[in-house]
């Protein structure tokens, strides 16, 4: 099987700072959905979490130096959460994705870097 994360990019905070708790309830039971449909469609989750407001974020400027509150670019979307999925059929685990799409986020399924892949 082949190692896949799928980043859910959008308005990170929204969940936290414009939902009232039945539009999050709602919104949770669909990511339970998700996560059921890619058990029966024979995807194994392997790891993945939600990530706090990205006002919480502490980013370090490439090249290193002084760590900076909140998230490392001033733009709309962050990465709000992600789930790492084994699976032998992208395409499958894409269709899957539509259904947290449908929530508003945009998807990003990018594969996994093995040992294997790296230069020896």
């Amino acid at each position: 099987m082949t190692e896949y994360v799928v980043l859910i990019v959008g308005d990170a905070d929204r969940w936290w700072t414009t939902m009232d708790v039945a539009q999050r309830k709602a919104g949770y039971a669909e990511y339970d959905r998700f996560g059921a449909e890619l058990a029966r469609r024979g995807h194994k989750i392997t790891g993945g979490a939600e990530l706090h407001a990205s006002g919480e974020a502490r980013s370090i400027p490439a090249g290193g130096g002084t760590p900076t509150e909140g998230p490392f670019a001033e733009v709309t979307e962050q990465v709000g959460g992600f789930y790492q999925v084994e699976t032998d059929d992208l395409d499958d685990l894409v269709d899957c994705c539509q259904i947290i799409a449908a929530l508003g986020d945009g998807i990003e399924v990018r594969r996994v870097v093995k040992p294997e892949d790296r230069p020896s």
